[in-house]
């Protein structure tokens, strides 16, 4: 079962990746959390110090990515990432952090991409547990080698117009790139959200589930824990949503 987390910056999709990922692991679920995330936050959200970088990893990619001379490997051995650069988190969630390649232009080909897109490609097509992916709203490095291993492309938005536009815009590359199963998650909601799940459903991606505004959460953020910790309503929906998840996707 692979998740990718997606939505505009700060409608709370690392939040909900973090607790997702915890509450699939308490289900006595293998759980692999990637954070793939530029703002890299995803260790707070599951209450546990994140690794370095893989992009960090200077050396191990020069010696597997790089051919030299500008050229590079597009399959570098990359099985061995997990274990040795990874960290385990509370419930025994396995966590991640991919970083991002600091080079100018989204469509960098260099030993650095080539060697993050490889990790992924092989999380993606291995069947021995379930990939939480907390990713940053634009999702065109991917490709159809990568996405097609993705069993949900989860967006989360909230009661507001520009996060609608991100998932519009998502929706159009996820069809680019040959994702099919896309699910929103309105996040944050309070009051009258008629208006924005009519623009969902205009939309034409299901609405898989509400999680209400909850001042658990930002107090949650305000002591450096997670929201698990501290429970509320909107764990609750969380809860809720996990549910949502396992019905309509297949476990390996």
């Amino acid at each position: 079962m692979k998740i990718a987390i997606t939505g505009k910056g700060g409608v709370g999709k690392t939040t909900l990746a973090g607790t997702l990922a915890r509450l699939l692991a308490r289900d006595g679920l293998e759980v692999v959390a990637i954070d793939a995330d530029p703002d890299m936050n995803m260790g707070s959200a599951l209450g546990c110090e994140p690794p370095e970088p893989l992009i960090n990893q200077k050396e191990l990619i020069e010696e597997r990515a790089s051919a030299g001379e500008g050229v590079f490997m597009y399959n570098p051995k990359v099985d061995d990432v997990l274990p040795r650069f990874s960290v385990l988190c509370p419930d025994g969630v396995r966590l991640l952090v991919m970083g991002t390649v600091d080079q100018g232009g989204s469509g960098c080909m260099c030993p650095e991409s080539a060697f993050l897109k490889a990790f992924l490609r092989h999380m993606l097509l291995k069947k021995s547990s379930v990939l939480i992916m907390d990713m940053e709203a634009g999702i065109e490095h991917l490709g159809r080698g990568t996405a097609k291993g993705f069993d949900l492309m989860l967006i989360v938005v909230e009661n507001g117009l520009r996060s609608v536009q991100t998932a519009t815009r998502i929706k159009a590359l996820s069809a680019d790139i040959g994702v099919k199963k896309l699910a929103v998650v309105l996040n944050k909601a309070q009051n009258d959200t008629s208006d924005i799940e009519q623009r969902i459903e205009e939309l034409g991606i299901p609405l898989l589930g509400v999680i209400p505004f909850d001042e658990a959460v930002a107090r949650a953020d305000r002591l450096g824990l997670p929201s698990l910790e501290l429970g509320g309503s909107a764990v609750d929906a969380m809860v809720e949503l996990k549910k949502e998840i396992l019905a309509i996707l297949p476990q390996d």
